[in-house]
Formats: structure tokens, sequence, C-alpha cells
């Protein structure tokens, strides 16, 4: 489709606003009338195509790295881990961590650490079971992403409630409030520093068989991660590692309390853990959006991108897009679905989807064997539906399953 008259005339969403919501009337119109829309913060990319086909454009570069300047931070403990993390770097230097990162995040690796994984689940599901409810971020999926962490990194999970805490405050800085709670953040990403400085030395010292390990010891032509590097490496896998799994797994269960039938699918066949992650990835993801900035003008669909400007791909919208996905209800047996874009595209993929999937399609298919007619009875708390999304608090209540 080509656009005709001046981008004013394109539907438009205020996507700080605490009440937007990806799933409205509002947004599934504006997919049908249009497949870009105009957002406070630039352009909003709405249908499945035209997301698909800007995540590889080379004239894009990955969107996050100027967030604290445009929200009035510019300095800072943060802003120096930010601009040197692997989330917002580009080009050779990007390709080159990635590349000395890549080992510890295989497949292999990810399918080593399933038993435990499942254990885990097992474990934290015994701990509320008997009671008929739980309040599943705090009983389940908070400490089980953060646990999976520890059992990743080698760590001994006394530690969990300590990560759990730092990485959540730091999740602040991806608010638009970032300026109000800049100080705080500021000193979780430097208790991170010292626990993750203090973690280096221990495995440099005494290496095992974990990821910490591996980087620490790997090296490829006589190349290597700096200190530096490898720090704020393993300090984006604590904050990043724990924060998405934790939201995901919310909103996976939100997904199948909605489609009941595709949970009793799932606990009558554990081998459909894959797939079943895989289709509330994509119908709820906890990556709304993707950001992406232009680099370079060019036009696309009707549209001109001048340098500078601000790209949003919706990955809910284009993951619901009824042109890609015509028979689009939640079905795990589906054999036909494009791929999602929750982790991502193009070279900035997420390097631990992996082990991201490999964690949750070990914990969905343990919830599913023992638990049943699952229901949200209220006072739930959500974070806004913007960015990273998920819930804050989730009471359920359910059966046991005999």
């Amino acid at each position: 489709m080509s656009l005709t008259g001046t981008p004013t005339e394109l539907p438009y969403f205020d996507i700080s606003d605490p009440s937007f919501s990806m799933s409205s009337e509002a947004v599934r119109d504006a997919r049908e009338q249009s497949w870009i829309a105009r957002t406070n913060y630039g352009y909003a990319v709405l249908r499945y195509k035209e997301v698909e086909e800007l995540l590889k454009s080379p004239k894009l570069s990955q969107g996050s790295a100027k967030w604290p300047d445009h929200h009035g931070v510019h300095s800072g403990i943060f802003y120096e881990w930010w601009s040197k993390n692997l989330l917002v770097l580009e080009g050779d230097e990007h390709h080159r961590i990635r590349r000395l990162l890549n080992p510890a995040f295989s497949p292999t690796a990810a399918r080593r650490l399933m038993p435990e994984f499942v254990a885990l689940a097992e474990e934290l599901v015994d701990g509320f079971i008997d009671k008929g409810e739980a309040e599943f971020v705090a009983d389940f999926s908070e400490p089980f992403a953060t646990r999976a962490l520890c059992i990743m990194l080698g760590l001994d999970h006394k530690h969990w409630q300590f990560i759990a805490e730092h990485a959540n405050t730091i999740g602040y800085a991806l608010s638009i409030t970032i300026k109000e709670d800049i100080d705080r953040v500021d000193a979780s990403v430097k208790e991170l520093y010292d626990f993750v400085e203090e973690l280096i030395q221990e495995r440099t010292a005494n290496p095992g068989q974990d990821v910490v390990s591996r980087l620490v010891q790997f090296s490829e032509s006589g190349d290597k991660l700096s200190g530096e590097e490898l720090r704020n490496a393993i300090v984006l896998m604590l904050f990043g590692g724990m924060d998405t799994t934790r939201n995901q797994l919310g909103l996976a269960l939100q997904t199948f309390i909605r489609n009941p039938e595709e949970w009793e699918k799932l606990a009558a066949d554990p081998e459909l853990a894959g797939p079943a992650l895989e289709e509330a990835l994509r119908v709820n993801p906890t990556t709304r959006w993707v950001t992406r900035e232009v680099v370079e003008a060019f036009e696309f669909e009707g549209v001109e991108f001048e340098p500078g400007t601000t790209v949003h791909l919706f990955t809910y919208t284009s993951g619901n897009d009824p042109v890609a996905y015509p028979d689009g209800e939640v079905d795990i047996t589906a054999t036909d679905r494009k791929p999602h874009f929750t982790f991502g595209g193009g070279v900035h993929h997420c390097l631990g989807h992996y082990i991201a999937r490999a964690d949750m399609s070990a914990a969905l298919p343990v919830l599913a064997k023992r638990l049943t007619n699952i229901q949200c009875p209220g006072g739930d708390e959500w974070l806004p539906d913007s960015g990273n999304t998920g819930p804050v608090k989730y009471p359920i209540t359910f059966d046991k399953r005999a």
C-alpha cells in the first residue's frame, strides 16, 4: 500500500499515555486503515509485512541508544553502561562483541540447562499447589526467571532476590519517568557492577561449566572480551534476562487463561510446550514494539523517512495481523505460523533467545500438568502497555490437577 496525503492525516497514538492499549479498537482500526501511524515518539509500524521488511533495513539502527538523552539524562553510571552494551551498539563493535558472546548462548547450551529449569519449576509449584491460589509474579514468574539466570550463570540461588530487586529498579530507566528515577537506577547499576566484578574474579580463579566461566575463558583468534565488555554484558544478562522472562511468563498465563482449551492440550501433551510458547510470544509479547532510528533518508511505501526519526515496529499488532495470520486465534497445534518478531530481528535479534525459549518452555508444561481451571479473581496490576509490559501483581485461583 502507498500512502497519499501528508503524515498529519495518519492515525495518531500517545504511546506514553498510561491508558494506551495495544488491544484497543483504536489501534485495530488504525491497522486496518494504514500500515503506519504517528505517535508522540515518531512513527509506529502496525502491519506484519512492513515490520518484517523494515526490521531488515540497513537504513535503520537500533533506536534505544538515545532513550536517556531524549528524556533529559545525559550522564551517570546507567548512561555510561547503556551507551556501551550490546543492545545499542552498532557496526563492527556490535558484530565483534556478539560473535564473542554467541558460544555461551547456543542451542546446545540451552538444552543442557533444561532439566534444571524443569526441576526449578516443579519446586516453585510445590510451594503453592495445595493452596488453590497464588500470586503468580511473587510465587512463580519472578523467582523462576531470576533463579533460571542463577542456573545459567552458575550462581548460588541465595542471590536471586538481590538480582531481582536491582533488575526491577533498572527497569525504571526504560520508563518515561527515567529522569525522576535515575538516582536509584544508577545506584542499582553500581551494585550490580560490584557483584559482577566479584563474580568474574571468582570464575577466573575457579572456572566451571557455567556461562560466565565460558565467557571468561573464551578467546577466538586472539580476540577476547575486555573486562569492561564482559562486565557490561553480564549486567545486561541479569537485567534483561530476569525482566523479560518474568513478564512473558505472566503474559503467557494470561493468554492461556483466555484460551483454556489450549491449556488442556498442553497438559495432555507436554511436547507442545515449544509451539505453546511461540503462540504466547506471538499474540501477547512482553516486548510490545522494537525501536529503530533512521540513519539514512529513504522512501518506503509512500512515506519519506528522515535521519533521526524514531520508528517503532509494533510486535503486538504485527503478531495479531489478520493478513499474516488469517486464522489467528491461539492454536498450539497450528503448523503454518509465520515467525513473530518478539525477539526482534535483523542484526539485533535477541542474543539470548535460545535460553529464554528453553526456560519458558520448561516452565509452561509443568504449570499445565499441575494446574487447571485457572482464573484471575481481580486485584491484578500491570505495567503500561508500552515498550515492555507484563503483570506487576497477578493473583490466580486454580484447581489442582488430579
